[in-house]
Formats: C-alpha cells, sequence, structure tokens
C-alpha cells in the first residue's frame, strides 16, 4: 500500500490512538516511546510487504462489511503497538542494559508480533460477526468510547 490518502492515514493513525488510549494513555508517553510509536505506526501503515493488504482480502466479505478498511487497519496497528510494548517491557527488565539486547532478536520479534496481531485482529473480526458484544466493544475502542 504504497498510494494512500491523507484522509486515510488520518483515521488510520486515530483509531490506532484511540484503542491505544483505552490501554494506555498516550499524552502521558515519555518522548522516545511516542516517537517508536510513530515510527511503527507509519511503518505499518505503509504495508511495504503488504501483508495487512493481504490480510485484509483474506477476510471474508462479511467480515469487512463490520468496519472500514482504515478502522481495522488502525485497530491492527494498535495491537502491534500493545503487544510490543509488553514484550519490550519484558526484555528491558530482563537486560541490564540496553546494549544486552540484541537488535536482530528484537527485529525478529517485532515481525513475529506484527504478524501476530495481523492474525489475532483478524481473528476478532470474524469472531464479531456472530458475537455482538464482541462487535460493540471493538467499535467502541475504535471510536475511542
Amino acid at each position: 500500500m504504497t498510494d494512500i490518502s491523507v484522509e486515510y492515514k488520518a483515521r488510520v493513525e486515530q483509531v490506532s490512538l484511540n484503542v491505544c488510549n483505552t490501554v494506555i494513555p498516550m499524552e502521558q508517553l515519555p518522548e522516545n516511546l511516542t516517537e517508536a510509536y510513530a515510527n511503527l505506526c507509519n511503518e505499518l501503515l505503509e504495508d511495504n510487504d503488504e501483508k495487512f493488504a493481504k490480510g485484509w482480502e483474506a477476510l471474508p466479505k462479511s467480515a469487512q462489511a463490520l468496519l472500514p478498511r482504515e478502522d481495522f487497519h488502525g485497530f491492527y496497528i494498535a495491537n502491534a503497538w500493545l503487544q510490543l510494548s509488553r514484550v519490550a517491557q519484558d526484555i528491558s527488565e530482563m537486560a541490564d542494559s540496553d546494549e544486552a539486547i540484541d537488535e536482530k532478536e528484537y527485529n525478529g520479534i517485532f515481525t513475529r508480533i506484527s504478524d501476530e496481531s495481523l492474525k489475532e485482529s483478524a481473528k476478532k473480526l470474524k469472531k464479531s460477526r456472530t458475537d455482538r458484544a464482541l462487535l460493540n466493544s471493538i467499535r467502541a475502542v475504535v471510536d475511542g468510547k
């Protein structure tokens, strides 16, 4: 997805912030974490490897009809950010210093987390076709309620 509109990007970013804010007050994040979040958001939004595009297309039409594509994209990005935040916290607690963290291993973790996040997000959306409470919950966090 190399060609995204300003409106699409703005909506994806807003949805991802709405979802994250339900777990972590994003305005209280330290500057370095805010920057890391923005970088992750941009990378997953650009979707250079087309994982998101392929994941979206693989969803049944009945699941796609539940949320606009940009809302699902933001939901997926937020899910990846939250999972990555938990893993990064675990890694930092185990490591004595930043140098103790193997960057190659960390990059592998990012790929696995983003892949798992997409699978989990798709699974939740598919399940929400028959679980109205789950659908309402997804819509509520997407809209920042």
